[in-house]
C-alpha cells in the first residue's frame, strides 16, 4: 500500500546520504595529519602502507562516536578533554616528525622490514583532537537530528561519510605512489622530510589550542 509519508521519510533519509558524502569527501581533503600520513607512508613504503592508512578511521572513529555521545551528555568536561587529547597528539606528532626528519635516501629505497602505517595511523586518529571536535561539533548533532527522521538515516550518513572519507584518502595514496617512481636521488628523503616539517607545525596548533583550552578553565 502506498505511504506518502513513508516515501518523504525516506527521501529525506538520503539527503543524509549526500550530506555525510559531502562532509566526507571535505575531511579526507583537508590537510591535516592523516592526510600527511597518507603521503609520507606512501612515499616511504608504497601505496599498499597509504591505503592502510586511509582505512584507519574505520578502527577508530567507532570508539570517538562512542565518546563523542558520551561527552555530549557530559559538555560540562569538553573543554578538559580536548585540551588534553590536543597535548598527546601534539606530542605523537612530534615524534613522527622527528622520524621523517631522520629519513635518508638509502632508507627510502631499502626493504622495510616493519610497515607500522596502519598502527600509526590508529594512534594519530585518536590523539587528533580534530576528529573529536567534528564529532562533537558536527557529526553527533547530524546523527541525533538523523534519528527523528528516520530509522535508516544514521547508516545512510556514517556510508556516504566513510566512502568519501576513505576514497579520497586512498585516492590520494595511489596518485602519489604513481608520481614517487617519478622521484629519483634525494627528492625522496627532501620531501618526506618537508611532511615532517608540516607535521611539527599541527603540532604547534595542537599544542597552542590544548594550552588554550587549560587556560580558560
Amino acid at each position: 500500500m502506498y505511504d506518502p509519508h513513508a516515501v518523504t521519510s525516506m527521501i529525506d533519509a538520503l539527503e543524509f546520504l549526500f550530506l555525510g558524502a559531502v562532509l566526507g569527501l571535505v575531511q579526507g581533503v583537508s590537510p591535516g595529519p592523516l592526510v600527511t600520513l597518507v603521503i609520507s607512508e606512501t612515499l616511504k613504503f608504497g601505496r599498499g602502507e597509504g591505503f592502510k592508512v586511509a582505512v584507519s578511521p574505520l578502527i577508530t572513529d567507532s570508539a570517538v562516536v562512542v565518546l563523542t555521545l558520551v561527552v555530549l551528555s557530559n559538555l560540562a568536561r569538553y573543554d578538559v578533554i580536548i585540551a588534553v587529547v590536543s597535548i598527546l597528539g601534539a606530542c605523537y606528532l612530534i615524534y613522527l616528525a622527528a622520524e621523517n626528519l631522520k629519513v635518508k635516501t638509502s632508507m627510502l629505497e631499502a626493504k622495510v622490514v616493519k610497515k607500522e602505517a596502519l598502527k600509526r595511523a590508529v594512534i594519530t586518529n585518536f590523539l587528533n583532537p580534530h576528529v573529536y571536535v567534528f564529532w562533537i561539533s558536527v557529526g553527533g548533532p547530524i546523527i541525533l537530528r538523523s534519528l527523528t527522521i528516520h530509522t535508516l538515516a544514521p547508516g545512510l550518513f556514517l556510508v556516504g561519510f566513510y566512502v568519501l572519507l576513505i576514497g579520497s584518502q586512498a585516492s590520494i595514496a595511489y596518485m602519489v605512489g604513481r608520481s614517487k617512481a617519478l622521484v629519483r636521488g634525494n627528492y625522496y628523503s627532501y620531501i618526506v622530510r618537508a611532511l615532517g616539517i608540516v607535521l611539527i607545525l599541527f603540532a604547534l596548533v595542537l599544542l597552542i589550542e590544548g594550552w588554550e583550552l587549560l587556560r580558560s578553565l
